[in-house]
């Protein structure tokens, strides 16, 4: 069984950030990806989807320090579906839970930081990205599946 979702878009707006205690930290995004076609009537129709993004620890501290509104990723996850009551309805929440996140356009543009430390812009962000997969993705299987239902 797999469950990977891949994804390329821009991000509707600013991350949103939480430092949950000294070592946890949660970034939500939200990402918008859009198919153009031409049908059989020959309109132009472009639609747009928007899938809600949860990156952890290193992958959240690189969101919140190089993405903004409009900056393009690719990112690769698994979907997670959460349940909750709401006036006595049981909803659901889907969201993908990013392990690998890559920043798509040009150096300096799409989400980077100008304000950043000349240190911190003598690294790029790629590499940055790079660093801090490993240890999502470690977070993410520290936490395990217990919730799956066989």
């Amino acid at each position: 069984m797999i469950n990977k979702v891949i994804l390329v878009g821009n991000l509707g707006r600013d991350p949103e950030v939480k430092y949950l205690d000294a070592n946890k930290v949660v970034a939500t995004l939200a990402l918008a990806t859009s198919e153009r076609y031409t049908d059989r009537n020959g309109n132009k129709v472009e639609n747009t989807e928007w899938h809600n993004l949860e990156m952890w620890d290193g992958l959240a501290k690189v969101a919140e320090k190089y993405l903004t509104k409009g900056s393009m990723i690719y990112v690769e996850g698994k979907i997670k579906t959460d349940s909750y009551e709401k006036d006595g309805i049981k909803r659901y929440s889907t969201k993908i839970r990013v392990t690998t996140m890559n920043m798509l356009g040009k150096a300096g543009g799409n989400g980077g930081n100008t304000n950043a430390p000349a240190a911190e812009q003598a690294t790029p962000p790629a590499a940055i990205v790079e660093k801090h997969n490993e240890a999502a993705i470690e977070s993410i299987i520290d936490e395990g599946d217990d919730d799956l239902p066989f």
